[in-house]
This record gives structure tokens, sequence and C-alpha cells, in this order.
């Protein structure tokens, strides 16, 4: 074992450890191409290969898609186990014109490595992977047990996943069995600002849903039949435009029945991020902000929930005019949720809503998601409290503390599984560009990222006063 000190470690492997990052990040497993799928498969062969190499027992778990690699160290008496979740998959890197240098060749510039995963998930995930390297590489052995999963179809849906918790196909030990843990950890989303390290306590939840309104039996000319059959477009338009009313609160009844106002610590934690809405304005390129009456953009964005249209398709749209009356018109669309309310109810209420509003003359059919409830953390929790001491110790600032309007399927699949709740601690930087061209991360903060980790599990074994080590 060697004698020098985790951060004298990191810092002379730094190049070695980026060297290795680059290696996974060169392999093209965008998970939501089938034409990919071996590019995919040979990213979990890397990530297995580093598991073995660095000491855990490690295995390959054969799913009906991409395996799951799993990774733990030995158990220690009287201490936590952390359950270290990613995923190697990434999204497609269309369109390819818009890189500045290809996707799938890392590519450092102003500090920054440029390929697609480079912040999702791939960079922030090996923080942890080069952060238990450090420790045991240096200490010979970890204060706590670590486990690794690490899934191959975060991008699509994690079919794989969930046919594993649901033990297809059975196998001698349960998913929950497995992985059996005291807390989850997730590095898969971002830091509040440059220079200023964030933990993310809340999550939104969500429901999806796709509503089809059919009307007439073929499209028809309007003036021969406009005004005397029901028009699906028209209808659509009726139906969405009434979800919302002009101060941007959602109509459907009982919506808001569960949701509890913030607490006043909370508004002053919102209040001491300096926010500039003038700012944020101008970043998303819009003339005017909008939303629920009597909250800021922060609280609306991260707090309270709110309804999109993704997507809408009917009549025509290519050039020119043709006074088509539509035989038919879909929609694409969502409700973001938030902490108490229920994606089951709110189902029932949307889908009671649609039948209430549809018009005569025309059947509408709705496809929606199961739905993802929100997630919080109250930021007191003692597990907070050691994931802020570390970040303190890695990054050399103490944490804000922050929500995210998104959705990660993962945490509710991790709190309703396997009881436990999930520290969602990024390294990331919302230009990191994640899902779009010329994706990016910090070196800096890879480098940060790999000593918080390090830190991270002496917190953990303090929280839980191990002291042997």
């Amino acid at each position: 074992m060697a004698s020098e000190t985790i951060e004298a470690f990191i810092e002379n492997n730094q190049f070695r450890f980026q060297d290795e990052l680059f290696e996974l990040l060169r392999i093209p497993s965008i998970g939501t191409d089938p034409a990919y799928v071996t590019d995919t498969r040979r990213a979990a062969s890397w990530l297995h290969a580093k598991f073995k190499c660095i000491g855990l027992q490690t295995e390959l778990i054969e799913t009906c898609g991409q395996p799951l690699v799993f990774a733990q160290s030995p158990p220690v008496a009287g201490a936590p186990t952390v359950l270290i979740y990613g995923h190697y998959d990434v999204q497609p890197p269309d369109p390819l014109g818009e890189w500045t240098t290809p996707p799938f060749e890392p590519t450092i510039r102003d500090g920054n490595v440029y390929a697609r995963g480079a912040t999702d998930n791939k960079g922030q995930l090996l923080t942890h992977v080069f952060g238990v390297e450090s420790y045991l590489q240096t200490k010979g052995k970890l204060p706590i047990q670590v486990k690794f999963l690490i899934e191959g179809e975060e991008e699509s849906g994690g079919a794989g996943l969930k046919a594993f918790f649901r033990n297809e196909p059975l196998r001698a030990e349960s998913a929950k069995e497995k992985l059996r843990a005291d807390i989850a950890v997730i590095s898969d989303c971002s830091q509040y600002a440059s220079e200023k390290p964030a933990i993310t306590h809340g999550l939104r939840g969500g429901v999806y849903f796709e509503v089809i309104l059919t009307g007439p039996n073929r499209d028809l000319h309007s003036g021969y039949f406009g005004g005397s059959v029901s028009n699906p477009a028209n209808a659509l338009c009726s139906i969405l435009g009434s979800i919302v009313d002009q101060g941007g609160r959602i109509q459907i009844p009982g919506f808001y029945d569960e949701v509890q106002e913030l607490s006043n610590d909370e508004q002053v934690q919102l209040q001491k991020l300096d926010f500039s809405e003038n700012q944020f304005r101008d970043e998303v390129g819009a003339n005017e902000l909008f939303g629920e009456k009597g909250y800021s953009t922060l609280q609306r964005r991260w707090c309270r929930p709110s309804f999109d249209i993704h997507g809408l398709t009917s009549g025509y749209q290519d050039a020119g005019a043709k006074t088509v009356l539509p035989a038919l018109a879909s929609a694409k669309f969502s409700f973001r949720l938030v902490p108490h309310q229920n994606p089951q109810k709110i189902k029932e209420a949307v889908v009671h809503w649609l039948e209430e509003k549809c018009p005569p003359g025309i059947q509408f059919e709705v496809n929606s998601s199961a739905g993802v409830a929100a997630f919080v953390l109250e930021t007191n929790s003692k597990y907070m409290q050691a994931a802020a001491a570390a970040i303190q110790a890695g990054f050399g600032r103490r944490p804000v503390y922050i929500r995210s309007g998104g959705s990660i399927p993962v945490v509710s699949l991790f709190t309703n599984e396997l009881q436990i709740d999930t520290l969602l601690l990024g390294w990331g930087q919302d230009d990191d560009n994640l899902h779009s061209p010329n994706e990016k991360f910090s070196l800096n903060d890879f480098q940060k990222g790999i000593k918080t980790s390090c830190h991270l599990l002496d917190e953990l074994a303090v929280v839980f006063d191990v002291s042997q080590y």
C-alpha cells in the first residue's frame, strides 16, 4: 500500500484518470439507437474490467436489454452501505454539423473536455470510480461498503433495470437483496453555477400524456363541411387551451389539493441564491417570463407544478394553403408534479377532464405513463450534512441547496423498491450542453469530484461513528 495521501494520489494520477475517461468517451454507446447495441455493450465491458482492476467484486447482469454493471466492496461491520448509480449509455450526437469537434473524439478546450457523454454521465460517474480506487490505493480498504449499479438504458427508458427489479428472469438473489443499502448517490445533475457547488435536495415528478382526437372518417373540404362537422383540431386547441388560465394556474379540479407551500426556511434559501430574473430571461432568449402568478421564477421551475405541450399534429403542414377539415388531431403533453402530489390521482383527474371537455362528434384516445412521484430530502438529514462536509473538503466551498425542475425516475425506484433516500451530487454545469451538440465537462471539476467522492466515504463513516477508521 502506498504511503502517499489520497490528495497526492489523485494529483499524481490526474492525467491517467483523464486518459481513462477519454477511453470511455470514445465508445459511441448510443443507447437509443439499435445500430449501436454492440458499442453500448462495449462500454459496459469497459466498466466491468475497470471495477475488477481496482479490486471490487464485479459482475455483468444480463437483462432484456443492455447489461447492468454491478460491483461492490466487502461489507464493513457497523458501517453503512452506499449505492452509487450511474449510466454508461449516451444520447445521439445529432445534429453532427453543430459540433466543433467530433462527438466521440474527446477534445480539450478552455479546461473542458468536449465529447458526448462527458457530463451525462460518464465523466460524473467516473469521479466515484476513481474516488474508490484512490481510497483503496492509499488506505488499503474502505471505511464503508460501496456498491455500484451502472445501467445502459437510462436514455431509453431503463427497461432492463425495471426488469431486474421485477426479478426477471428469476434469480437466486433478488434485486432488493443485492442492492440493499442505507443511502444512494447519483451524480447526474449540476452545480448551481460556476464555483457554486450544490446539493439537489428535490426533484419534480411528472406524468406524460398523448391524446388523439378523431372526427370524420377522412379529411374534408372546410368550405363544404365547415360548421357542420366537429373539427378535431379545433377541439384539441379548445381542450388544451382550457387547462391553464391566464394567470398560469392549472384548472384540473383537485390538481392542487396536495400541493404544499414552501417553508420559510426554503424561501430564505432560494433568496440567498442570488438569482437574476433578467439574466435568466436573456439566457433563454425570451422577451418576457411567464408562469403561475405570485411565485418567483425559481419557485416555478423547481417547486411548483406546471403543464407543457410538447408536440401537436393535425391537418396540412406543407407550403401553401389547403383548406382541409382534418380527420385527426393529436398532442403530447405533461404535468410536472411536486412533493405529495400522487401521479395516479393526477392521471385520473386529467383523463376525466378530457372526457368532460371533449365536444360532440369527437372520439378521443388517451395514452399516459405510469408517472413519477416528486422527491425531496430534508436538508438537515445526517446524509445531507455528510455530503455537504465532503463537498466543502473537495471543492473548497460549502454547497448551496437547490431543487431541480426535472425528474430522475431511478430516484423514485430506489425510494419505492429499496426504501432509501438519494443524495443528488452534481459536478456539472447548466451550460454543459447535455443532450445537445458540444457537450462538455470541466476537467477541474472532474478532479474535484474525485476528491469529494473520497471525502464522502469518510463523512458517511463519521455519520455512523465508525471509530475503527
